[in-house]
């Protein structure tokens, strides 16, 4: 509840909401590039803001996975404790991880697109319909790093 407050409280300051914004443009020229259309801003701007494998549903998945894990522990020594949070996170976030990946591979399934709903929710707080200018910057980005990916494909490919 607190940490929804917070979205919800900062998306108040102007420079937080333009941050929104180009993430929004981040996943609406992600969206475009895996559907194969043309990476321009008019092709781009009818896609989602939302994006399952999105960092905010990573953690989304991290932070149910932790509850539930540490709730099972449940409340030892601080040593035990503290230990075991140093020796479980890394567990954890690989665990959130392949839950992420696995959405994307199954995402037709109604029990899967049930599961990560709340992370797909939770990134309308933290995205915005980006303007073109952003859009334009995202696919900017996009297609530097599509470009780094060939230039390393074909390099190991050559080798």
């Amino acid at each position: 509840g607190f940490f929804i407050a917070y979205l919800k409280l900062i998306t108040l300051a102007p420079d937080i909401r333009r941050v929104f914004a180009y993430h929004g443009a981040e996943h609406k020229a992600v969206n475009a590039y895996e559907a194969g259309v043309p990476l321009e801003v008019e092709a781009v701007r009818e896609y989602s803001t939302a994006h399952v494998r999105c960092g905010t549903s990573f953690m989304f998945a991290v932070l149910i996975i932790a509850i539930i894990v540490f709730a099972i522990i449940g409340r030892p020594s601080v040593w035990v404790m503290v230990l075991s949070r140093i020796a479980l996170i890394p567990l954890i976030a690989a665990l959130g991880y392949e839950v992420t990946y696995f959405g994307t591979r199954h995402i037709k399934s109604s029990l899967v697109r049930a599961l990560l709903a709340p992370g797909l929710w939770l990134q309308r707080l933290t995205t915005r319909e980006p303007d073109d200018n952003q859009l334009e910057v995202a696919l900017s980005a996009l297609k530097g790093v599509v470009e780094i990916d060939h230039v390393e494909e074909a390099a190991q490919a050559s080798s």
